[in-house]
């Protein structure tokens, strides 16, 4: 029988519509039954893409004998993360706080009054890796709640108190220019890999934003590193496993230093802002392989995420046919059979995409390029326009077998500030490659959301199945008035300057901290969580802040 969650628009809510757990979506009936019964809360928070999160549903959340318990000493919510972001930095700052790390799904313990006073990521079924039973933690809690409540209300409060606190530093008087001098000291010094490409140690992520700041570095002051930096990293991404070397587009990160090992969900926003930086890195380099890869993506985003009415999907799933990663991986039987079905050479380009019989991850194939084209080329006496024609002869075969395969699920929620980032990137990719297409698909997604996404001129975070919800939060109001001043740029027209200034003087009116400065994540008149989260800090996507410094 399906719980409260069935008639929810998300697509993550919808997956657990029919866990035996009495799942609450996020709301004032949980919080008063909550109070009514003197139950805390179970607050769980995850997206649809998430390969973990499905993980803990099967083990525990489809399992009757954890659900009766849950159900029976606690209010259980149910969160998506990408609808709720607000919900979700509130109580991912505690569970950093508490833990000193973070990730989803998260698993929060609340206080009815929704007070957070023990927190997790994903707990297994049974004891592993050093990692306690998920039926162990509730019963812990469970306990102490009954047994020590008032330790328990103390530590709550006491973990607001601080939560509360941070953030609240007054701004400085002045802005010291030294810092992004410090900043790419940093990055280039410490955190660049100059072996295998990218920042900082496995999982390794994107990091787009950074990506781009070092090229934008590079302009301004004609320095080697920063270039040497981020092309290293463009580079790396590319010829990796996170990069889909057959339908184009970015998985969300590679869980090994070496790019190979992706988590295979696809999210808009990493696109969005990837396609930015090959552009970029394409328009200041000069080098054909950004273009192409540039192309390859937004082609990608508008052939698979873009709906017939201009707006864009949210992600695409990690797993299929439950199983992570089975539509994008290969056995060499299989890529054999595609390559010399149209009459090429399985010997040649199993050796470019590295493909090998034992395979290179749980016994099958993650498709990657090991040498750069140019060099693979030289190295067998290749012609490299030639090997390119046959290259994309091979990726059509490729694709074409693929597409008979059960994809993914796709997460098809419109969200503001995701969309930004892909009008964004669309709008630039236009400029720099000289491809009006995807300034005229810029152009389309933005009407989609001033026909849609503005309501009775108030702007709102998320659209699904014809109706849109959710108050906008400062990422929405920030990112779109960034798009739309890119937009202003590329096409001169004037219509999106003047918008991208009404959402800058809707974030002064209603976002800004008037007293330490910067701008809060929620709106003045926004639902009132146990504090009010203000993010300064680029995450996977730009922080509202940071952009709103540049708009």
């Amino acid at each position: 029988m399906p719980n409260r969650l069935a008639d929810e628009t998300s697509p993550y809510l919808l997956q657990h519509a029919d866990n035996p757990v009495d799942w609450y979506p996020w709301g004032e009936e949980a919080f008063e039954r909550a109070r009514a019964e003197g139950k805390p809360i179970f607050l769980s928070v995850g997206y649809s893409s998430c390969h973990w999160c499905h993980v803990m549903a099967h083990e525990s959340f489809e399992d009757e004998g954890i659900a009766a318990e849950l159900n029976d000493r606690f209010v259980n919510v149910k969160v998506d993360r990408e609808e709720r972001p607000d919900v979700d930095q509130v109580y991912m700052d505690a569970v950093q706080a508490m833990t000193g790390r973070g990730g989803w799904p998260m698993s929060v313990f609340l206080t009815p009054g929704g007070e957070p006073f023990y927190a997790g990521t994903y707990w297994p079924k049974e004891r592993r890796h050093g990692m306690p039973a998920f039926p162990e933690v509730v019963a812990a809690i469970s306990d102490a709640w009954r047994d020590r409540r008032d330790e328990v209300l103390a530590s709550a409060d006491e973990i607001a108190t601080t939560l509360r606190q941070a953030g609240s530093d007054p701004a400085a008087d002045e802005l010291d220019l030294s810092i992004s001098d410090e900043a790419v000291r940093l990055v280039v010094g410490q955190a660049w890999d100059r072996q295998l490409g990218g920042f900082g140690r496995a999982p390794k992520f994107p990091q787009a934003m950074t990506i781009s700041y070092l090229l934008d570095r590079h302009l301004r002051t004609g320095e080697g590193d920063p270039a040497e930096a981020a092309i290293s990293a463009l580079d790396a991404m590319a010829q990796g496993g996170i990069y889909d070397h057959v339908g184009g587009g970015f998985a969300r990160y590679s869980t090994d230093a070496r790019w190979l090992v992706p988590h295979f969900e696809k999210m808009l926003y990493d696109n969005g802002l990837l396609l930015a930086a090959y552009a970029q890195a394409s328009a200041v380099s000069g080098a054909e392989r950004f273009r192409r890869v540039a192309v390859e993506t937004a082609d990608y985003l508008l052939r698979e995420m873009q709906q017939p009415d201009g707006g864009f999907s949210s992600a695409t799933d990690a797993d299929s046919e439950g199983v992570e990663g089975r539509f994008f991986v290969w056995s060499r039987d299989e890529f054999d059979e595609v390559v010399t079905g149209i009459g090429e050479d399985a010997d040649l380009f199993a050796a470019f995409f590295g493909v090998s019989a034992a395979g290179n991850w749980e016994g099958t194939n993650i498709l990657h390029e090991p040498a750069r084209r140019d060099r693979f080329a030289e190295e067998r006496g290749l012609d490299l326009a030639e090997l390119q024609e046959r290259i994309d002869r091979v990726r059509g075969a490729l694709y074409e077998r693929r597409s008979g395969r059960i994809p993914p699920g796709l997460d098809d929620k419109v969200l503001t500030s995701w969309n930004g980032l892909a009008i964004r990137g669309l709008a630039l990719a236009g400029a720099w490659l000289a491809e009006d297409r995807y300034v005229e698909s810029a152009l389309a997604t933005a009407r989609f959301v001033e026909d849609h996404l503005v309501v009775d001129g108030a702007l709102h975070h998320t659209w699904k199945d014809g109706r849109a919800a959710i108050p906008a939060f400062l990422e929405d109001v920030a990112l779109l008035a960034g798009a739309y001043l890119t937009l202003y740029e590329v096409t001169g027209e004037l219509r999106w300057y003047g918008r991208a200034v009404e959402l800058a003087e809707d974030a002064e009116e209603r976002f800004a901290d008037t007293e330490h400065g910067g701008y809060f994540a929620t709106a003045s008149d926004a639902e009132e969580l146990y504090t009010r989260p203000k993010d300064t800090w680029d995450n996977a996507q730009p922080s509202g802040n940071s952009v709103l410094a540049e708009v």
